[in-house]
Formats: structure tokens, sequence, C-alpha cells
């Protein structure tokens, strides 16, 4: 199994982008967590984003910086730090050597690094942590605290000056990498050790919090084999204290019906005036959570009735690794597989989220699949009613959010791994050939511009006070008009 691991982010967000997602216009400066707000939308506010760039000139190149050698992590980027998961391969701290998993921080203005957290490899190896996928997880910034999920299946609060500032920040004091430049972890949760967690081929999920706590997938999966779960009591969803560290409560429900890993992340929100966290489980559901007791509110099944798995993708039934996305009191999301699986037909959905129980039929506001949606790794971007979503085959789609009706569909003619992003009126795209596609957002089909950035692109592009930034597997580049 290659890559499994891939599918794997609020200062100035005005409180309605967490209340619904319908207000993304105010979703400027700071992105501070995959999709840059708990409803995880792929849309920014930003304006004055360039279009047009040429990596070879240095056209509108402000800067660039050297990640690993495979990059799948997303640039977070909080006050005047970037922040950005990947391997050790870059070796920004040249006493370091070998395979880790690393956050690194750079200045956001110049590029210039800053720190490294490490985190080695577990020694149980690829079936828990495949070789040089580095970390995967996008971190949630909050003040000066950090929260990511490292490649050893830990959920990390580190400090965002790191040890520049001359502290060890508790109450852990022990990092085994402690000099000027490295991360300053300031408690940790082995979910391997304390929850008996069983993480297939990497852990990945991007955190998201509100009121103080904490939630994320554990990537609970099956065994090397693919055929027995050796932890399906083990929680697959789980709520931390953001101070302590301390788990608050846990769900195991997707258990011995897990089809492979659980590599989602989860998504926060206040849908008809009730709080919820949504989680896709790893058994092809996507549940409801009350965030304070995770009480189930609801759940949906995002595959037809009768499907069926089989393995290395030649069934019916799909996991799900896509983000949920809120909108408009509803659920955006869709299902996926390892991409080593395959192409396939797939399936997206609109849930009506005010509803309660199993909504599998009930909630149920449009569905589009068969031969017009295939398998998808992506998270939806939804802006001004239209929403734009991208497969693993590689096509980028423009429906209309309320009713599920195709406007149109662009050919990347190569996998897209990431996701759509909708920014100044544009959509920008990554693509495995290492494109960067740029679109006109509207009703009707209009390419900008095509970029080659010189290598495979398994990120999402991010915008952040007016400057777009875009990884490829080894370089991070920012993006400014007239630099």
């Amino acid at each position: 199994m290659r890559q499994l691991a891939p599918f794997i982010a609020v200062v100035g967000l005005a409180a309605s982008s967490a209340l619904g997602g319908s207000d993304y216009k105010s979703k400027k400066g700071d992105w501070p967590m995959w999709g840059g707000s708990p409803d995880r939308n792929m849309v920014s506010g930003e304006t004055g984003i360039a279009s047009k760039w040429d990596i070879k000139t240095g056209k509108n190149i402000k800067w660039k910086a050297p990640l690993g050698s495979q990059s799948y992590g997303n640039p977070v980027i909080v006050r005047d730090k970037l922040f950005i998961g990947t391997n050790n391969n870059a070796h920004h701290r040249p006493n370091i050597k070998g395979d880790k998993g690393v956050i690194l921080c750079f200045k956001k203005d110049t590029g210039k690094f800053l720190w490294q957290a490490t985190h080695d490899k577990l020694p149980t190896g690829r079936v828990n942590d495949w070789p040089l996928q580095g970390i995967c997880s996008s971190p949630w910034v909050d003040g000066d605290r950090m929260y990511y999920v490292s490649n050893r299946c830990e959920l990390v609060c580190a400090d965002t000056e790191g040890f520049l500032d001359g502290e060890n920040d508790g109450p852990f004091k022990d990092e085994k990498y402690n000099e000027k430049q490295d991360g300053d972890i300031v408690w940790s949760l082995d979910m391997i050790d304390e929850l008996g967690v069983f993480p297939h081929n990497l852990a990945t999920s991007s955190p998201v919090g509100a009121d103080g706590v904490i939630f994320l997938l554990t990537s609970n999966g099956v065994d090397e084999g693919h055929l027995d779960m050796p932890a399906p009591d083990a929680p697959a969803f789980i709520a931390v204290d953001q101070k302590s560290g301390e788990v608050l409560w846990m769900n195991s429900d997707p258990g011995k019906n897990t089809l492979h890993g659980q590599w989602s992340s989860p998504t926060y929100g206040v849908i008809a005036g009730k709080p919820q966290v949504i989680m896709a489980g790893g058994d092809g559901w996507c549940y409801s959570f009350e965030p304070k007791t995770g009480k189930i509110i609801w759940k949906f099944d995002l595959n037809p009735k009768g499907s069926t798995w089989t393995l290395g993708g030649r069934g019916t039934r799909n996991n799900i690794i896509s983000t949920p996305v809120i909108w408009d009191n509803k659920v955006y999301l869709a299902v996926g597989q390892d991409p080593e699986h395959g192409e396939g037909p797939g399936h997206m959905f609109a849930i009506d989220a005010t509803k309660t129980g199993d909504i599998s039929d009930s909630g149920r506001v449009w569905h589009v699949g068969g031969n017009k949606f295939h398998r998808t790794m992506s998270t939806a971007a939804i802006a001004d009613g239209l929403l734009y979503m991208s497969d693993l085959s590689g096509f980028l789609y423009c429906f209309d959010a309320k009713t599920g009706k195709q406007f149109w569909k662009y050919d990347t003619f190569a996998a897209v791994w990431g996701s759509p992003y909708a920014v100044d009126g544009k959509v920008f795209m990554g693509d495995e050939d290492g494109e960067i596609i740029v679109l006109k957002q509207g009703k009707t089909l209009q390419e900008i511009a095509t970029h080659d950035m010189g290598n495979a692109i398994y990120s999402t592009p991010v915008a952040s006070h007016g400057v777009l930034y875009i990884a490829n597997r080894q370089t991070l580049f920012a993006i400014q008009e007239g630099k």
C-alpha cells in the first residue's frame, strides 16, 4: 500500500463561519487550521490574490523554502509564522539524521526557517508509520499553542515559539530534541499507549477545537493483512481538554465495521442553534456528536444499500477520506479510497444536519454518484451558493450547493489528491502532474491560467494576508502580486 497517509488546517474570522459557514468573505487574515475555519469550507475572503506567476523567472514569487522529499501537509499561517508538516529530508536541522516526521516553522514574510518539531518513526514500521510520509496532519493554532497529530499517533500541544524563546513550557519537559531551533512540546497524548489505538499506515487527522475542547479522529484501522481489526474497541473519535490533554469522551462506533482506516478530519459548527462536531468514520458513515458529551445526534451512511467492501478497491462500498463541510445547516461530504485502489464510482451528498437519529434516508438533500462522480479524497469549497469539488480521477465540478445541479466539469488529465480552493473570484487546484489550475468562479467554465510547479502537488493552496501559498512535494512557494 503506497502512500496511504496523505489523505489526509481564528484570527479575523467572523462568528458566522462557525455557525453554519455562510459568511466566507469574513475569512481574511490568518489561516489557523485545515480549512481555515471550524466549518472546513475551503474558501477565503482574501482579495488581490495573484492568478499568474512563473517559478522559473520568479515573477510574483515572494519567496520559496525547501520542504522534505514528500510533503502532504497543508500550510497554516498565524501572525508572523507559517507551519507545515513534511518529512526530515530538507535537513533544516543538520544534526538530526534519518527519516522523521516534522512540523516546520517559517517566518511568514520571508520564508526564513525558524524551528522544527521532530518525531522519530514508530518501531513497528509501515503498518503504523509509513516510510517518508512525514506528518500529514495540518495543525490548529490557537493563541501561542499549536495542536497536531504526529506520525507516532500522538496528539501534540506545542509552543508556537519553539525553544527560540529560551523557555521549556510544560508540563512536558523531556524533549529529545531540545536545542534552540527545535520544537517545545507542552503536552502529548499517546493514542497507542494510552488508548490502545492501532493506526493503519499513519495517523493523519487535522484537529479542530471549540470551547476549550479539541476533536480528532484516531486513524484506528486494520492490520497489515487488511483482514483483521487489531483494536476494534479502541476509540475512533475523541474529545480532549485543550489545556491538559485529558480525554473527555471517546467513541468507537465504527469498530469491527471499519473498512480500512480512518483518515478524515473533524468539523465543528452550530447548526440550527445546536453545536455539533461532525466526524467521518472508517465504516463509510458520517457521525454527528454533541461536542460536550459525545452523544450521537445523527448518523448517515454514504454508501448505497447492499454495497460491499472488497479488498483492493474492487467492491462497491467506500470509506471516507474527505473532510465534512458545513454550509447553510447542511453537511457536504463524499466517499473515496486509497488511490492505489484505483478509480471507481463515488458518491457525494448534501445532508440535512438539523435531523436526528439514522438519517440515511430522511437526511438526504441531494446526491451525485454513479458515473457522474468518482472516488475522492478532496474537501468541498462553497462560495456564493456554488460548490466546487474534485475527484481522484482529475475532474473538478461546479454544482449548485442547494440542489446538486451540475453547471460544469473540468478535466485536469491528472490525479487530484488535494482540494479546490475558492478565493478572490477564482478557484485554485493542484494535481499529481504538478500543475495548478486557476479557473474563474461562476456557473460558466472559464480557465484563467495553468502553472507548472515543477513537482507533484498533493496539498491544497492557501491564501493569507494577500499571499497565496502552494506546496509541491519538495518546495513551499509564497506568491504575491507585484513580487
